[in-house]
């Protein structure tokens, strides 16, 4: 059987170029034990994945130059020399940015028995809802009532992020760009403010009018701008949980820091970046699901995907993500 996937064979400088993914086809060899072969459905695009073609080690091990790209996919087995697999059964695994995945049993995992679209294990079931719900709940520690500001408010991460703050209470204001998706947070209670056109002063102006209180926990995903407008407006005994800095991701230059991180010692807040993926986090995917799974099942939560068809369409939804194309989760189906 052959297998598609993309690959890159050099390291980008600043945001990639379209070509600058190849399109491949291997022949694979046939099932080893233990073993496992899946035609995949849905694929994720992160924006995390742009560091991992850097050629550097940092949190995760970079892309290998000419192999097939990876990313979290949702698929179908097909054969299996695995016990713990048959074919038909749904998986969830890393094999993404390719058309068929062989990979050991080990490496995959059985979708969760929730009444969901199976993608939903990709966005606001998966790590991206993850990781807004241990970012608010385990970085942040939330509390009833406070005041919570959330960049990119409209992502995988941010949308969820913002729910899950007004289900407790909370005054939220949520920073997004395109209209629709301002529309969209204002929709569900948050107070939205747009960053478009605006240096961190505005915005930082804009974010006072939304809460003239400032913040008692600001969840980043962004950087740049986002931060030191943040960081203006943050009360005493503040927590921010940094979870991403799309906003220096694709950067040739190093970029420089808040000017005004003196608030954090001014306001004695706590700021703490973390990953979703470290043992001490993702232990707690169960109780994520026991919590959340059933409020999407039962519509409670409003989670958008944007869509990308056809596994040609991969790089193109990937860098999507760093020119605000997404509403919510964005996902490739093949």
């Amino acid at each position: 059987m052959e297998s598609r996937y993309f690959t890159i064979h050099s390291h980008p400088q600043g945001l990639p170029k379209r070509d600058f993914f190849a399109l491949q086809s291997q022949t694979l060899p046939e099932l080893a034990a233990g073993e496992v072969r899946v035609q995949n459905l849905w694929l994720s695009v992160d924006p995390y994945m742009r560091g991992r073609m850097d050629g550097v080690t940092t949190y995760v091990p970079p892309f290998t130059l000419g192999e097939p790209l990876e990313g979290a996919a949702i698929g179908e087995v097909l054969e299996s020399r695995d016990e713990r697999f048959t074919p038909g059964d749904r998986v969830v695994h890393m094999g993404g940015w390719r058309d068929v995945a062989q990979l050991s049993g080990d490496d995959l995992q059985a979708l969760p028995d929730i009444d969901v679209p199976p993608q939903t294990f990709l966005g606001v079931l998966g790590m991206p809802g993850m990781t807004a719900w241990v970012g608010l709940n385990r970085i942040a520690r939330l509390q009833e009532g406070e005041r919570v500001l959330v960049s990119a408010a409209s992502g995988a991460v941010g949308s969820l992020a913002v729910q899950l703050a007004k289900a407790k209470g909370c005054h939220v204001v949520g920073i997004a760009g395109a209209p629709e998706k301002l529309e969209w947070l204002e929709s569900l209670g948050v107070r939205a403010v747009s960053y478009r056109g605006k240096d961190a002063q505005q915005l930082s102006a804009d974010l006072e009018a939304a809460s003239p209180d400032g913040f008692d926990v600001y969840y980043e995903n962004v950087g740049g701008d986002c931060l030191e407008a943040a960081l203006d407006n943050i009360r005493v005994g503040a927590r921010i949980a940094v979870c991403g800095l799309i906003d220096s991701y694709n950067a040739e230059t190093p970029t420089p820091g808040p000017s005004n991180l003196s608030r954090l010692l001014i306001r004695r807040a706590r700021m703490e970046g973390f990953i979703i993926l470290d043992a001490e986090n993702w232990e707690h995917y169960p109780e994520f699901l026991q919590e959340i799974g059933p409020l999407v099942a039962r519509g409670e939560i409003d989670y958008r995907e944007t869509i990308e068809e056809g596994l040609e369409r991969t790089p193109d939804a990937f860098l999507k993500l760093f020119e605000g194309g997404n509403t919510g989760k964005m996902l490739v189906r093949l």
